[in-house]
């Protein structure tokens, strides 16, 4: 049976690939982005245009140019019905919410309440898929981080504004039944990476771009995740009404940075150029995600391991479009 689903943020890193998985399979997507410039929107665009070409998908992919905070916009995307609302769409950057706020929590926040609004108005609810951020764990100290861990301390904007977002999902499950799964992403990286992203930048410096910054000489372990393993775990759980739930989506077993920087510099076949830096103020020394609760509710099992994942980015670095 064919599904329609409204993908917000369709056409970034995660959301085109979430996009590119549900056309595989058949079904009917919508997609929701507003291709705004914080990093180029060239790049995006050259993102539906490669799933379009991987998929061929006719009349079953429509694209909606718009923005989640305008009623307009929002109603545009949801002129008919949908099974399930895959919320990607975000202002991203735990660095540069330092610098911004307010417009984090316009687009997190009031972007959200604004999809929960039209949500509650359909005839039939469709599921809520949030994705969320392992950063509204704070500076944890006890791992691997479960989903009932305390969330109470976010260290900058944009963890707080994620944070804040859940809780708005659970008190419209609570007002109106409304199904609502908060998706906690750890370190995603993988083909059409972000440009501001770490595995990306030093994907870039590996291939002759520019030094960048080795925040506490690489001393920092993190979840590397694959896209591939997100997806599938967001897809997942766009098929499945659970009531309310927050669920972690990682691998499990942190690499620390200096070793995945090893590792593309071999894959690379060339060093990254990389200058010490101190660790920021929104930055934490270690992710670790607890993964049981994904494995029993979604049948979520990441398959890549991080040196085939980093082979796979590498692959697609060489092999990209430039963009300006």
């Amino acid at each position: 049976m064919t599904r329609r689903y409204l993908v917000t943020g369709g056409a970034g890193f995660i959301g085109s690939h979430v996009v590119q998985a549900l056309l595989e399979r058949g079904d009917e997507v919508v997609v929701l982005d507003n291709f705004n410039d914080y990093y180029e929107p060239g790049r995006k665009r050259a993102n539906l245009q490669e799933v379009e070409s991987a998929t061929n998908p006719g009349s079953r992919l429509t694209i909606v140019e718009g923005d989640i905070r305008d009623p307009d916009d929002v109603g545009a995307a949801l002129d008919a019905p949908v099974d399930s609302i895959i919320h990607l769409a975000a202002m991203a950057g735990v660095r540069a919410s330092i610098e911004n706020p307010a417009l984090y929590y316009d687009v997190n926040v009031i972007g959200t309440l604004r999809l929960l609004e039209a949500a509650v108005k359909m005839a039939a609810k469709p599921l809520f898929i949030f994705a969320s951020t392992s950063s509204v764990y704070g500076n944890a100290t006890a791992f691997p981080l479960a989903e009932d861990d305390p969330c109470d301390r976010p260290l900058v904007p944009y963890s707080a504004s994620k944070r804040a977002a859940e809780m708005l999902g659970h008190s419209f499950h609570n007002l109106y039944g409304l199904d609502f799964t908060a998706l906690r992403l750890f370190t995603v990286y993988g083909s059409r990476n972000r440009p501001d992203m770490m595995a990306y930048k030093v994907a870039d410096s590996a291939s002759g771009g520019a030094a960048v910054p080795l925040y506490n000489n690489g001393k920092m372990h993190r979840d590397w995740t694959h896209v591939s393993d997100i997806t599938a775990g967001v897809v997942a759980a766009a098929d499945k009404r659970l009531g309310y739930e927050v669920i972690n989506l990682g691998r499990g077993e942190p690499v620390l940075l200096a070793d995945f920087v090893r590792l593309i510099e071999a894959d690379a076949g060339a060093a990254a150029s990389m200058k010490e830096a101190a660790m920021p103020p929104g930055d934490v020394h270690k992710t670790d995600a607890s993964i049981e609760k994904a494995g029993a509710l979604l049948g979520y099992e990441p398959r890549v391991s991080v040196a085939e994942g980093v082979h796979e980015l590498m692959a697609w670095f060489a092999a990209r479009s430039e963009v300006p």
